[in-house]
């Protein structure tokens, strides 16, 4: 028996569901549902997930937060997560205002019981949590796109949704599901459906990447820490990868993007060319694949669940990647829905509510924690106080703190927060001639960026 799982053994001695009226249909086979039907599939449900592409599949957002590890450990996946991927242990900042550049360490966080995390291959790493929902009981389904739920289609009484599926092969399928869980990232199904997803009125960026072979790679425990360029525009990321690769992407407002005259892997090369330090460490290397453009649109939804339904992970919320929050975000939204869901299926109507209002305040919390900061990473401030950082008050922990993801647990970040903005929100006076000409500059690219979008939208 799985000592971490005990509902594992249960899951896979039970005979296999069959039908097409599962307790829980999960849209998406990302980080975020295959937790979700991993975890619900333990507790004896009949879970369907359906994934629209063919596993292993490219995704972006390689880098994972030290809270993602206690979660790997509940789902019984972290000796095979730690097998793909390279260990990080910390965060490098790089700036073009400073000779010097700035490391912190998730060892340094107020709570040092989690000093590492993992940058991971997303191909891997999705399909492996994707077999192991399987394992665990989930019926698990690829190249299943869905096209429309139906959550008031109940018919004599019986109080499901109706989903309607299209495969690859051209079949069309229709599922009737007591409960219905969408992870379909960004492609937003159901906030789609329903006409609740909002644009971020604050903030919009767009990214470009490739993966080099040949590029520097730190020593030691170094090797695996990620590495955080600013320039004129934005900001880089450099993920080392297990292979030997290095995951490389500019993130900038979409109006610097518009100024592209070149194919992508050009332009990545000539926005590269104007970082000297990052250029530096990609001077032996190559491009092993065409550059990759996307949108990362920063948005929310009106609300996460209703009658029979919850949203999960990005089809509930986006923030720009900037301190690779993405998957722990999912994941955890994952692991607070279920609860819920596993309540609700029980008839146990109070505990559910209370577990809903409970995946509420935390899907809300987690990207709000971060946008702060996210915000205001290319303000002349906050760079001073991440490329000069001061432990005063055990600030700088609790900073780490949130940069590690430990946001939903009773550690002792809130007052020594509320220091740290007091003392950038100084520095901000300080530096208030170049404050002021930055936020200037953000807010014109975001409304520039906005209204190309809406023009976008209407064509």
């Amino acid at each position: 028996m799985d000592k971490q799982n005990p509902g594992a053994a249960c899951a896979e001695s039970r005979p296999p569901f069959t039908g097409t009226t599962p307790d829980v249909l999960i849209i998406g086979g990302g980080p975020a549902g295959s937790t979700a039907a991993t975890l619900l599939a333990e507790r004896g449900h009949d879970v369907v997930m359906v994934e629209k592409s063919q596993h292993p599949r490219f995704h972006i957002g390689e880098s994972l937060l030290p809270m993602n590890m206690p979660l790997f450990d509940r789902l019984g996946v972290r000796t095979d997560i730690e097998r793909i991927g390279i260990t990080k242990y910390g965060v490098e900042f790089v700036s073009p205002w400073h000779e010097h550049t700035s490391d912190l360490t998730f060892a340094e966080a107020m709570d040092k019981s989690f000093p590492y995390s993992m940058h991971v291959r997303r191909s891997e790493f999705d399909e492996l949590l994707f077999r192991h929902a399987e394992k665990r009981g989930a019926r698990c389904f690829e190249g299943q796109r869905v096209t429309h739920v139906d959550m008031h289609a109940g018919k004599g009484g019986d109080e499901r949704a109706t989903v309607r599926i299209k495969g690859d092969d051209g079949v069309d399928t229709e599922w009737r599901p007591r409960f219905v869980i969408d992870a379909s990232g960004r492609d937003t199904l159901l906030a789609n459906q329903l006409g609740i997803k909002q644009r971020n009125p604050d903030h919009s960026s767009a990214a470009l990447f490739g993966h080099f072979t040949g590029a520097w790679r730190g020593a030691g425990r170094r090797e695996g820490n990620i590495s955080i360029f600013w320039f004129d525009h934005g900001w880089f990321w450099y993920i080392p990868l297990r292979d030997g690769t290095v995951s490389v992407g500019a993130v900038a407002s979409p109006v610097y993007f518009k100024t592209r005259k070149s194919d992508p892997s050009s332009f990545l090369m000539e926005t590269i060319a104007l970082v000297p330090k990052l250029a530096e460490r990609l001077k032996d290397a190559r491009m092993v694949e065409p550059a990759t453009a996307t949108g990362n649109f920063s948005y929310n939804s009106a609300y996460c669940r209703g009658e029979r339904f919850a949203m999960i992970g990005d089809a509930f919320a986006f923030v720009d990647p900037m301190f690779s929050s993405g998957v722990y975000l999912a994941m955890n939204s994952a692991f607070e829905c279920s609860t819920a869901v596993d309540h609700w299926l029980r008839g146990e109507a109070k505990q559910a509510e209370k577990a809903f209002r409970r995946f509420e305040r935390v899907i809300v919390h987690g990207p709000k924690m971060f946008s702060w900061f996210i915000y205001r990473i290319t303000s002349p401030a906050i760079r001073k106080i991440f490329m000069q950082p001061s432990n005063v008050w055990r600030m700088q922990e609790a900073v780490v703190s949130i940069l590690a993801g430990d946001l939903f647990r009773n550690t002792p970040i809130g007052p020594r927060l509320l220091g740290f903005k007091f003392i950038y929100y100084c520095s901000c006076l300080s530096l208030l001639p170049q404050a002021i000409k930055t936020w200037a500059w953000r807010r014109r690219n975001h409304r520039e960026a906005l209204a190309s979008a809406d023009a976008g939208s209407t064509d």
